[in-house]
């Protein structure tokens, strides 16, 4: 189950990276471009990067990060990285928003300059590309910043997730660390009887056997364990 967060965190902030560098070079590099060009060329121009963009190397991450964001929030959910959930529920927040704006925005005006033909006989070219130009180049920055955003929460959510990962795996390690010596004590005294000596004296010997890392504390402790049963035997 880590195994399978890790890997849709990785993939969802990959492609939500994808996608907000797309829209961002659109508002700081193409749109300007094109803004600088004839009404002809503008036209053109974009009609044929509407065609061109519906390939599967836009649709797979700009889709398929929607449902991966889904997994990952549930995943986080069910107690995988629980600090990374609120990152994650703000990531898929913001993505949303952004494909809503996509899908409500600028299609709806990529599918109405398409209507309007091959620019070579467009009648009053410059109407459609003002009716087009303006609130395009208005929305994609809307959905760039919010594309940006939420990569921003998706790589602080992948920065909390492998903290906690690695928490985890230091809290196992000491646990395993601990485990060879309380098996040895445990044997020990369950030996014992068998052997004719007593318990603080299997004791001392698991503990001599296990090298110099005893505290001082636990000397004391066995030492008096040993001296109160002399008196025993």
């Amino acid at each position: 189950m880590r195994h399978l967060q890790t890997g849709t965190l990785l993939i969802t902030t990959l492609f939500t990276g994808l996608m907000a560098g797309l829209f961002a070079a659109f508002a700081y590099s193409v749109m300007p471009g094109l803004g600088r060009s004839s009404d002809h060329t503008f036209v053109e121009a974009m009609q044929g990067i509407n065609k061109a963009i519906i390939n599967p190397a836009f649709m797979l991450p700009f889709m398929g990060t929607i449902p991966l964001l889904g997994l990952a929030v549930a995943l986080a959910w069910r107690g995988q990285s629980r600090p990374a959930l609120p990152w994650l529920i703000a990531a898929l927040v913001l993505y949303l928003m952004a494909f809503m704006v996509t899908s409500g925005v600028n299609v709806p005006l990529n599918d109405k300059l398409a209507q309007a033909g091959d620019p070579a006989h467009i009648r009053h070219l410059a109407r459609w590309r003002s009716d087009f130009e303006g609130s395009w180049v208005a929305w994609n920055v809307v959905r760039a910043l919010l594309h940006t955003a939420a990569f921003g929460c998706l790589t602080w959510a992948l920065v909390l997730h492998g903290t906690h990962r690695t928490h985890e795996s230091a809290g196992s390690g000491a646990s395993l660390r601990t485990s060879p010596s309380l098996d040895a004590r445990s044997a020990s005294w369950a030996t014992a009887p068998r052997m004719g000596i007593s318990s603080s004296q299997a004791t001392m010997a698991a503990v001599t056997a296990e090298g110099p890392g005893m505290s001082s504390g636990e000397a004391s402790i066995i030492g008096t364990g040993d001296q109160s049963n002399r008196g025993w035997h």
